[in-house]
């Protein structure tokens, strides 16, 4: 009707062409529409269509904790910037329609506001502050900037200082702030759990199932029926094992293999997610809203129901679970010869863990229990197809970053007693290499058959950001190319010079930064970390809904269906590429808020007390230092540096005192002493106790000779 009128309709002309009835799904239709991006609503209550409007670039808002933003179009082309004063009107997640206009942002377009098409931040949480009678919410989630105004008649009874959850009776303008009311009191700062509570309510991540989802979920019972396992391969018989945490629940991949002639077979069995889950059912529709699980330390948000993802899906030993599986020929220097995917049931033999698998793969020639001296044939293949995996991915110049897990301990009560680094051994990295490969299969599986799918991509870092990485790694005397010329051979071999260095992690560190985001995106342009062309994620389709949609593909594939049916189900690929990354970056988000708030909570008993740490970041009102074996950040402000005035000098890696010439820098190992914990901020203060290998020498002639040594 739009097009064929050639201009925009209000409301009311839209309704006069239809019937009563026919109306009342007319604007269903148009609110979807709206909702979408395909049609705007203009000020003056006029339906627009998007592509009569030049220039409109329809997205998600990311906002930023310092007030600007950027809108992520929905085709997946490049970020528009979006300046504070456009983002006055918006909340993070918001979806917007924007015109690309005004000077360019550091090389990106930059767009004004033009609708706000929909609104996805419907309640916020934080600390409530009442000053001078005047109620407001400071949000916890630190891309929500906007103060939201409570009036007084809608504090429910809640009190200043207290952590409440605020619905948003009145969303921000360009003119006004939001406005909210206080829904739910959620208690006293401090409480245990809270702060898992802070960071699902903060970033509106969903945490109760739907009833219909839960009611489909268990309409599935507990046992396979016999008539789901018919046309399948069995693989009942082989002993394959599940190997994970020892704190894991859910099991979606099981591993076997055998030596075979100069190679090896390996077979990567996951759990058939896509038999229960169907597009468009209730099930699938929340597994898509939530995107992924999400693992706090003391609670787990499963994408799926627990019938299925702990349940009929997750693959416990010694019971029959329907899978799919890919088989792999490996090489000699770890190559990849042939592939196949099938449609499989297994029973696991046996649930294994990281440490006990470790523990064989030190000492295989020890004796071990009776469960690991059953797998000892499959665990010494499963080692020797690892090892030619790792020659591999060393010969084709992936990135290794093998930094240690940080576990935090609850007591009793519910509250953290103790931060535990966990380095990893041979058995987390055979599990990883085994996955990455059937990845890979996956992957150059969908594009062979040129199905539509979700690629996991990891571009190449932007040439500022490595051009910033060149001038961080002289400091440590440490040389790359320019950024033209950068390979990921070249950041592997950087990384694997550094070996046992004390500042090892933190150089590890410093070039994960310079790297993008990876994402998902139907546009296949290769992981640059791991330097594949081909990659996608198959193997946890239990907790990640882009597997979830790879493995459809290969249903399509197997079952001898049209792959183009797959955009019918899922819609358009960007689109939901796109979501897929955004939900991932929340739950991180989230994930992240609620460790930092346990570690702060944890320091806040250990104020007075002295550490070790290793500075990992100067600015300029002081230094960033990481306490060891701890993996907790902290400030040591400029002030606490000593009598004297130190400012950084124009490398940005360095601090030095004017009159003292005394140096603080990057990588410098420090003695501090934790001098103040906010957990509203989720920030440490630190001040300086001792020096421990730290730099100290006059700053300018010495330092400029050195650097001519090094070079």
């Amino acid at each position: 009707m739009l097009r064929k009128a050639g201009r925009p309709l209000r409301l009311d002309e839209l309704r006069a062409a239809f019937s009563d009835s026919g109306a009342v799904q007319a604007e269903e239709v148009l609110a979807d529409l709206v909702r979408r991006g395909e049609v705007v609503l203009n000020r003056r209550g006029q339906y627009c269509l998007r592509e009569q409007l030049a220039g409109l670039t329809v997205g998600t808002v990311q906002a930023h904790r310092n007030g600007d933003g950027w809108l992520l179009p929905d085709d997946g082309s490049a970020q528009v910037y979006l300046p504070a004063h456009q983002m006055r009107e918006v909340l993070h997640g918001d979806r917007i329609a924007a015109r690309i206009e005004g000077p360019r942002f550091r090389g990106k377009a930059q767009g004004t506001i033009v609708e706000v098409l929909e609104r996805r931040t419907k309640e916020v949480v934080g600390r409530l502050q009442v000053e001078a009678g005047i109620a407001h919410l400071t949000p916890d989630n630190p891309r929500i900037t906007h103060r939201v105004l409570v009036p007084s008649g809608q504090l429910a009874g809640a009190e200043s200082g207290q952590i409440v959850l605020v619905e948003l009776i009145q969303q921000p303008s360009r003119t006004s702030g939001p406005v909210g009311r206080v829904a739910r009191v959620l208690g006293d700062h401090g409480a245990p759990g809270m702060e898992t509570d802070i960071a699902i309510h903060s970033f509106g991540l969903p945490y109760e199932f739907p009833d219909d989802a839960v009611a489909e979920a268990e309409a599935y019972g507990a046992r396979i029926p016999q008539d789901a396992i018919a046309g399948r391969e069995d693989l009942r018989e082989l002993e394959l094992v599940t190997i994970d945490g020892e704190d894991a629940r859910d099991f979606d991949d099981a591993v076997w293999c055998e030596r075979k002639g100069s190679g090896w077979r390996l077979i990567v069995a996951i759990a058939d997610v896509a038999h229960y889950v169907q597009p468009g059912r209730p099930l699938d529709v929340e597994a898509r809203e939530r995107g992924t699980s999400v693992y706090f330390p003391n609670r787990v948000l499963p994408m799926l129901p627990e019938a299925l993802s702990n349940g009929l899906c997750s693959l416990k030993p010694h019971e029959d679970r329907l899978c799919v599986c890919c088989e792999l020929r490996v090489t000699e220097d770890g190559r990849i010869s042939r592939s196949r995917f099938f449609e499989g049931v297994m029973r696991s033999a046996a649930r294994l863990t990281y440490r006990e698998v470790g523990a064989f793969l030190e000492k295989p020639a020890a004796r071990q229990d009776d469960r690991l001296e059953k797998l000892r044939e499959r665990l010494l293949a499963l080692h020797g197809v690892y090892k030619a995996f790792t020659r591999a991915r060393s010969g084709r110049g992936a990135l290794e970053l093998d930094t240690p897990e940080l576990k935090l301990k609850f007591d009793q009560d519910g509250r953290v007693a103790a931060l535990v680094e966990y380095p990893r051994n041979d058995a987390h990295r055979l599990i990883e290499e085994c996955m990455i490969a059937a990845n890979v299969a996956a992957a150059r599986f969908l594009d062979r058959h040129r199905v539509p799918t979700l690629y996991r991509v990891h571009g190449l870092p932007e040439l500022d950001r490595l051009e910033t990485l060149r001038t961080f790694l002289r400091e440590f005397g440490l040389w790359l190319p320019t950024p033209e010329e950068i390979t990921p051979e070249h950041l592997r071999d950087l990384l694997s010079k550094i070996g046992d260095r004390p500042d090892a992690g933190l150089i590890a560190t410093a070039v994960i930064r310079s790297m993008p985001q990876a994402v998902y995106q139907p546009g296949n342009i290769g992981h640059f970390g791991l330097a594949l062309e081909h990659y996608a994620h198959f193997t946890s389709p239990i907790r990640r809904y882009p597997d979830l949609v790879v493995h459809r593909g290969i249903r399509q594939v197997l079952t001898g269906g049209d792959p183009q049916e797959l955009v019918a189900r899922h819609g358009a690929f960007p689109q939901l590429g796109q979501d897929c990354s955004v939900r991932e970056r929340r739950a991180d988000e989230a994930t992240r808020s609620a460790v930092s708030w346990l570690k702060c909570y944890y320091m806040r008993d250990r104020i007075g007390e002295e550490y070790d740490g290793i500075v990992s970041g100067v600015v300029d009102f002081g230094l960033f230092v990481q306490l060891v074996g701890l993996q907790v950040d902290g400030l040591l402000h400029v002030s606490a540096l000593g009598a004297d005035y130190f400012g950084r000098d124009s490398s940005g890696f360095r601090m030095i005192g004017r009159s003292s010439g005394k140096v603080f820098k990057l990588g410098d190992r420090l003695r501090v002493r934790v001098t103040n914990v906010s957990l509203d901020e989720r920030r440490v203060d630190f001040e300086l106790a001792g020096e421990m290998q730290g730099e100290r020498r006059p700053a300018a002639r010495h330092l400029r000779q050195g650097g001519r040594r090094r070079r």
